[in-house]
């Protein structure tokens, strides 16, 4: 290959190509981390070659070019093969074939996956083991060969047959690495594996692909650290938030109590949703398609008695977390209410018991009525007093941020986020129930927050989210 094609690179680029409907879409969405590639189960969906470069602060990690599947492989082998040239010249063969070709729509999708190939871009040659190996799929291969760039090959299992040992056999003869890949089902490991054998193609290449790797582990970090981020100031918004609704009567009446919880519940939804669409945004799911006919996650209620049984706090844990972090002085004991207390007898019987009862949401806060300067009067709701709301936006947080990060880029069916009974055992001890207590403390206090005390509450999350994900 010229050696002025291998300085035209500054990154890593590779050709995902194959036959049609073989999953090559769905590799170069899971892989670029774009849910945007058009994926589809009817052949020649992809008829033009599109680049998906993987950026992380403006600089490109790597890019992959999505093809159309080979159409008539057989008539440009014979083709090529009509040429008589040596090894070293095979390249300008596959040149001439793309100079020829170019405009006869005949060869449109062997020209589009050829022409990222011979400027440089390696080879990612992608098939179906659940479908039996045949000599169709050779002249593809030979093709591959004569444009002398490094290859490997991807063993995709798109339905239930498993043909991979007859494939492997095959492919091993054309190609340096072979590799088993499931796009639907892939890990931080398994993409860092991937990007490690591609690095072996050439020596040339192993260098930059390293550097790729390293900047990519550094960008899923980031990932982690944003997301932390995020919920942290979501709690931390949403349990010190006030609001506030004028009124001109001598007194206040029901309807406009009701009508500044529903404002303040309204607000607190908000926070959570804004949260979650920038979740799906850090993660590259921005065109994230939820199901919306089904009881799931997201069509719990914040507010919900579903969201408190399964994200919240039961009474015994939030007597226990109270006592922990201070809560109980004296004779009193606060575990829900600013100004709402229960009854020591109710309070111990339910330790003694082991009742699991869950805090509603009836009362969040207290509501007062103040006045302004102007002679204006107003009420008041916030800080958050209910000392369960926290750990119930944190939970529907940290399990939209797990389903979310786990959810390859490939897959186009509606997400189905479904209530998982057992998903607060598998994050929350007692141990980080009093850490986080002692800071929700702080929160509701309505006092200024030192932003040393923000980052400390973001580390904890983020602990979790790697214990998770």
């Amino acid at each position: 290959m010229p050696e002025h094609k291998e300085s035209a690179f500054d990154h890593p680029k590779f050709a995902v190509v194959g036959h049609p409907n073989k999953g090559k879409s769905s590799i170069v969405s899971s892989l670029a981390l774009d849910d945007s590639v058009q994926i589809s189960d009817t052949p020649g969906t992809t008829t033009k070659k599109r680049s998906f470069p993987l950026t992380v602060d403006g600089k490109i990690i790597y890019e992959l070019f999505d093809t159309p599947g080979f159409q008539r492989a057989r008539k440009v082998l014979a083709w090529l093969e009509g040429h008589d040239v040596s090894a070293d010249k095979k390249y300008e063969v596959v040149q001439e074939f793309i100079h020829t070709f170019k405009n006869d729509p005949k060869f449109n999708d062997e020209i589009e996956l050829l022409e990222p190939i011979m400027e440089g871009a390696g080879i990612i040659y992608v098939v179906d083991a659940s479908k039996p190996y045949g000599e169709e799929y050779e002249a593809e291969m030979e093709i591959l060969r004569w444009t002398g760039q490094p290859s490997m090959a991807l063993i995709n299992h798109i339905d239930e047959g498993d043909y991979t040992a007859e494939w492997k056999r095959a492919l091993g003869h054309y190609f340096k690495i072979v590799r088993t890949y499931d796009p639907m089902n892939i890990s931080l490991a398994q993409h860092i594996s991937i990007l490690e054998s591609m690095a072996q193609l050439k020596e040339e290449w192993t260098d930059s692909v390293k550097s790729s790797i390293l900047f990519f582990e550094q960008y899923y970090e980031e990932m982690f650290q944003e997301s932390a981020a995020a919920i942290a100031k979501a709690v931390f918004d949403s349990v010190s938030l006030i609001d506030t609704l004028a009124f001109t009567s001598e007194k206040a009446s029901d309807v406009e109590k009701k009508r500044l919880e529903e404002n303040y519940k309204n607000r607190l939804r908000m926070i959570e949703s804004s949260t979650q669409k920038q979740i799906e945004i850090i993660w590259h799911h921005e065109n994230l398609e939820k199901d919306k006919t089904q009881l799931a996650f997201e069509e719990l209620d914040l507010f919900s008695e579903e969201s408190a049984s399964l994200f919240g706090l039961t009474r015994k844990e939030l007597l226990i977390t109270a006592a922990t972090s201070g809560a109980i002085t004296g004779a009193g004991i606060d575990l829900m209410f600013a100004g709402h207390t229960l009854f020591i007898g109710g309070a111990l019987g339910a330790v003694v018991g082991g009742v699991g009862a869950y805090f509603a949401f009836n009362e969040l806060s207290e509501i007062k009525v103040l006045g302004q300067t102007l002679g204006k009067r107003y009420l008041e709701i916030g800080p958050m007093a209910n000392r369960n709301f926290p750990y119930i936006l944190l939970g529907r947080l940290i399990y939209h941020t797990e389903q979310i990060a786990k959810r390859s880029h490939a897959k186009r069916s509606v997400a189905e986020f479904e209530m998982d009974s057992k998903f607060k055992e598998k994050w929350l001890d007692d141990a980080l129930r009093k850490s986080l207590e002692s800071y929700h403390k702080k929160f509701r206090s309505g006092k200024a927050i030192d932003e040393k005390v923000l980052l400390a509450y973001e580390a904890l999350i983020n602990t979790v989210l790697h214990k998770l994900i």
